[in-house]
């Protein structure tokens, strides 16, 4: 009976030996098909697979030792998401092949890929000639690199691959966009995996590369995880490299809005067409309802990201009490420009990180200005309740009936936004300027700036019941309530999206 009892230990055994057996085959496959030639390389000289032949002589434990930690890498290469990844990409790239995009004997990247897959998919197709960068290497897929420096000579690839939306996750797309250009090589072709769900975000990827290149196809790929179940696969080819000829605004400085910026314009808000009477209040109320631009569109392919508070006042008077906590940012860090001409307010600028500071009036020219110091009945000329007021040329600065004046230096807001944002930044401007709007906001339509701003919050100044005084009107301002609403209608019609501030 001894016998009998030791027979199912006998068949465990075998069975584990065979399995064993098993795995070591499959591992020798594996490194067949992902070892490069020599890891010793350094990251500039591009390190291309071995040949067939060469990866076929080598021996079990060579094979083995060139994986590299590969009992704990192989938990992440046996994954379902690894293998499903893999087959994923293998089926891109191979509709990339037969539509002409991609090339067998093609030199390939893959950048801001941590996980390489889309690396190994370019290999199992026949695609030897390919690697992948990102900050943490992955041997021997993937070495360390960025795209926003990627480290590799100009016009090194025929073919880059950006999967997994690492355009729009990145801090700076423009940068991003000039390195695939640069290491692209003329006549290559380019790949991209994004969401660009809306009109809007797909023209920005455009605008991304209109130096270099021109989008060849278009095409709507279903993904295989949760993270991007829907993507939009875009592919561009290197034809040029160099400065646009196609500038946003003529040497006249005209420019036309796009239309997919008027039809979001129709989606915003409606205007109060009512004059209010209590207008400090309908701002608090006027807020909720605003229909934020970054609420209906994608900015992920801008290339910076600005804030432009035209008469600033104090920080906390809308830089830091409503843009910084109320303004839908979608994760972006905004530049702030503060412009405000008032030296009461400019001390505390010195101290906010992420704010420059223009001590100067925004006008329709460079030239000496006055402005009347504004302040509540009662209140002192320092501390709360002080703000710049009108201001006039120093020329004709006899029109302020006597009151407290201070000079001041303007300067030409258009001139300044054209030389300081470009149409690839997103551009928010706040504008609160005592009436000189009805001037500023011309000379953003004669200079062709008006469509470096996506997205405006205009206080329209008015002859306003006073809230000190119930039952009066202000005598400041000789503009009505309707000539506002005509400003803010032609804005719109324009399809420039604006939004009343009071």
């Amino acid at each position: 009976m001894e016998p009998a009892a030791r027979k199912p230990g006998f068949l465990r055994n075998v069975l584990l030996r065979l399995l064993l057996f098993g795995v070591l085959i499959v591992i020798v496959r594996f490194a067949y098909v992902i070892t490069l030639a020599d890891e010793s390389c350094t990251l500039g000289d591009f390190c291309f697979s071995p040949s067939p032949n060469l990866a076929m002589a080598r021996t079990r434990s060579h094979a083995l030792d060139a994986l590299g930690g590969a009992a704990t890498a192989l938990e992440r290469y046996a994954s379902k998401d690894w293998i499903n990844g893999v087959r994923f990409y293998s089926s891109v790239f191979q509709d990339l092949i037969a539509g002409g995009f991609l090339s067998p004997t093609a030199k390939s990247l893959c950048v801001e890929t941590p996980t390489g897959r889309d690396v190994l998919a370019l290999r199992v197709i026949g695609i030897t000639n390919a690697v992948g960068i990102s900050k943490k290497a992955s041997p021997p897929l993937v070495k360390s690199g960025e795209a926003l420096r990627i480290p590799f000579a100009n016009g090194t690839f025929d073919f880059v691959f950006a999967g997994d939306g690492a355009l729009e996750r990145s801090p700076n797309a423009g940068q991003f966009a000039a390195e695939i250009a640069r290491t692209l090589k003329p006549e290559g072709f380019a790949a991209f995996h994004v969401k660009a769900n809306d009109t809007y975000s797909f023209n920005s990827f455009v605008d991304l590369f209109k130096f270099c290149c021109n989008v060849v196809k278009i095409n709507d790929v279903l993904g295989f995880d949760s993270s991007m179940p829907h993507i939009k696969e875009l592919i561009v080819k290197k034809e040029r490299y160099g400065i646009d000829s196609d500038s946003y605004s003529n040497s006249k400085g005209k420019c036309s809005v796009p239309d997919y910026m008027k039809k979001l314009v129709r989606n915003a808000e409606s205007l109060i067409e009512e004059e209010p009477l209590k207008p400090w209040i309908t701002l608090k109320r006027n807020v909720k309802n605003i229909r934020y631009l970054t609420s209906m569109i994608d900015i992920s392919f801008k290339d910076r990201y600005v804030y432009v508070d035209v008469g600033a006042r104090s920080y906390g008077s809308s830089i830091g009490s409503w843009f910084r906590k109320q303004y839908p940012k979608q994760n972006k860090t905004f530049h702030v420009y503060a412009i405000e001409a008032d030296k009461t307010f400019h001390q505390e600028y010195g101290l906010k990180k992420g704010v420059t500071l223009l001590p100067y009036a925004a006008w329709v020219r460079n030239e000496s200005l006055v402005f009347e110091i504004n302040r509540g009945p009662g209140e002192k000329v320092q501390g709360k309740g002080r703000g710049m007021g009108r201001i006039q040329p120093l020329q004709s600065s006899g029109g302020f009936d006597g009151g407290e004046v201070e000079k001041i230096n303007g300067f030409d807001f258009a001139v300044w936004l054209k030389n300081t944002v470009s149409k690839n930044d997103f551009v928010v401007v706040k504008m609160d300027v005592e009436g000189t709007e009805f001037y500023l906001i011309p000379r953003l339509f004669e200079t062709g700036a008006i469509c470096l701003v996506d997205e405006i919050f205009l206080e329209c100044h008015y002859n306003r019941w006073q809230r000190c005084c119930p039952g009066q009107r202000s005598p400041k301002y000789e503009k009505t309530y309707d000539q506002c609403l005509q400003l803010f209608t032609s804005l719109r019609q324009s399809g420039v999206l604006v939004h009343q501030w009071f």
